[in-house]
């Protein structure tokens, strides 16, 4: 299975893209794949963000497949 991963404010400098295809079969697959890609600075950054597959909230055992789009949403800041 080959889903869309899609990433967000810190985690999509830390990757230097916000789109790529990575290829697993569940969530955790994909984010394993996706450390491996985009080094350490983007490792240490998941453990905080939010899955969403497809709109909708996940977690790391959830089920992707071609043509998912899961997407990483680290925590926001401001005030």
């Amino acid at each position: 299975m080959v889903p869309t991963l899609r990433l967000f404010a810190t985690v999509r400098v830390a990757a230097g893209t916000g789109k790529a295809t990575i290829p697993g079969s569940t969530v955790a697959e994909v984010l394993e794949a996706a450390r491996d890609e985009y080094g350490p600075e983007f490792a240490e950054l998941v453990p905080v963000c939010r899955i969403w597959v497809n709109g909708e909230a996940a977690d790391e055992a959830t089920a992707v497949s071609d043509g998912d789009e899961v997407a990483l949403l680290p925590p926001v800041s401001g005030g």
